[in-house]
């Protein structure tokens, strides 16, 4: 139970992309926010999502799902 009990309390960074969906796990705030571009910031540096019609599907406290054309993911310090 040890195992599961870690995973679910998990507080690691995490993305999952699947098909023009981008499932982010564990951010600290959204730096910016268009149709076109977003910045959000984690623990280690900041993620930057470039594409066309981007919106945010779900958002939740420690999770957002992204959707739209994503074109490029870029991770920065």
């Amino acid at each position: 139970m040890h195992g599961f009990r870690n995973y679910i309390f998990e507080k690691d960074f995490r993305i999952i992309y699947l098909e023009n969906k981008l499932d982010i796990l564990n951010y600290c705030c959204i730096d910016h926010f268009s149709d076109e571009k977003m910045i959000i910031r984690y623990n280690e540096g900041i993620l930057i999502i470039k594409g066309e019609n981007l919106v945010i599907a779900k958002m939740l406290d420690d999770e957002m799902l992204i959707s739209g054309f994503i074109k490029a993911i870029e991770f920065n310090d």
